[in-house]
Order: structure tokens, then C-alpha cells, then sequence
């Protein structure tokens, strides 16, 4: 089912009219090794966790696999040692501190962390990121970070407001031409996120189906 799935998400990718190079994370929190396994053995390479134990459990059991683990989840202060040794993209950067906690906490022997700035981009209350207003003053920080580094933006838009919010990250990506990456769309609005230059869908139920109660 999941090999069906992965095929038929691709599917929708590729019939968008759409130049970028758009990469498939397979949202696999609260899936299991076994389901995850199956993902990887359809060709599946990027995964996406928001829930730290449960991914460095997941990292430890799959290791050796060339896997490409994303972070997308709150970020808590005291989880970004882990965070910084154990993943290759962190999407959910919302503030300097933890911008500047993931750079000292990257061991100097790996690659650079690649990090995007989380952009509330609606103004919710509710959600977590970078006001629009703030980007400029929160990516001036960046310049002094050795060991990571900003890559872009992502965003969860409101549901309500989706062609806007989609059409202003867009816009937003532009002003930076340093920049390169666009994590936005998901199961039900990924297309919509490609017309406006999505590089990273992030895709959940669409792949692994729906959760289990």
C-alpha cells in the first residue's frame, strides 16, 4: 500500500506545471520502523519527524540506510543538541536562540546543518514562527553561524487563507535570491504549494495512510 501510495504522490508532483526540483518528505511521525522500512524499500530517501525520542529511535533502527532526516517539529531549548546531532534539515527554526543553539551544538565534523526559517506566515496566534515583519532582523543573525546553514523558508498556512499564504512565501523567497528552498504543501494543498515554488512537499497521510486511533 505505502509503494502504491508513494507512486501516486509522485504522480500529483509531477503532472503540476512547475520548474523546481520538488522533493517528496514523507511525514512519518508516529509511523512505525516496519511502515517506514516499507517507504525506504519503494525508494523513499527523506523522512520528516516531529516528535524527538521517537525519531532518534527511528534514526538509530534505520541507520546505515542513506537516509535524509528532517526535523519539523516545535523546537524545545533543550532538545537541540540531539536535533543538531542527528539530522540533516531542520524546517522549525523560530528564533535566534534556537538558531544559535542548533550552530554550536552541530559537531564541527559533519556538514553544515541546513535550517529553515518557520514563517507564521497568516499571523496566528496559535502557531509558532517568524513574523513577516521579522525576517530581516532574525536573518541578520545568521551571519555569524559557522556551522549551519539557512536554506530558506517553510510554512503551515491557515487552511482558510491557503493561494494567499502560498502566493506571499512565495514573493517572500524572492527578496532573498541567497535562498533556495520552500517547505510548504501537504496532502491536501500540494499542488497549490508547487505552482508557487514549493520545494519540499511534506506528506503524511497520503502516504502512510491514515492514523490508527
Amino acid at each position: 500500500m505505502i509503494k502504491d501510495n508513494l507512486v501516486k504522490v509522485k504522480n500529483r508532483i509531477n503532472v503540476v506545471n512547475h520548474n523546481q526540483k520538488v522533493t517528496l518528505i514523507a511525514v512519518s511521525k508516529t509511523r512505525s520502523t516496519t511502515e517506514l522500512q516499507q517507504a525506504i524499500d519503494a525508494g523513499q530517501q527523506h523522512f520528516g519527524e516531529n516528535y524527538l525520542q521517537e525519531a532518534l529511535e527511528k534514526i538509530d533502527a534505520l541507520k546505515g540506510q542513506n537516509l535524509i532526516w528532517h526535523f519539523i517539529g516545535p523546537i524545545q531549548s533543550n532538545k537541540t543538541a540531539k536535533i543538531a546531532e542527528n539530522f540533516d534539515w531542520v524546517h522549525s527554526v523560530d528564533r535566534p536562540k534556537i538558531a544559535k543553539r542548533l550552530n554550536d551544538q552541530r559537531p564541527e565534523n559533519f556538514d553544515k546543518l541546513n535550517v529553515l526559517l518557520q514563517v507564521n506566515i497568516d499571523n496566528e496566534a496559535t502557531k509558532s514562527g517568524v513574523l513577516v515583519n521579522e525576517i530581516d532582523e532574525v536573518i541578520s543573525h545568521f551571519e555569524n553561524f559557522q556551522n549551519i546553514s539557512l536554506r530558506g523558508f517553510m510554512c503551515i498556512p491557515n487552511p482558510a487563507n491557503v493561494q494567499i499564504s502560498f502566493t506571499k512565501m512565495a514573493e517572500i523567497l524572492k527578496k532573498y535570491p541567497n535562498l533556495d528552498t520552500l517547505s510548504m504543501g501537504m496532502s491536501n494543498d500540494l499542488e497549490l504549494a508547487i505552482e508557487n515554488g514549493a520545494t519540499f512537499v511534506r506528506i503524511g497521510t497520503d502516504v502512510f495512510g491514515k492514523r490508527l486511533k
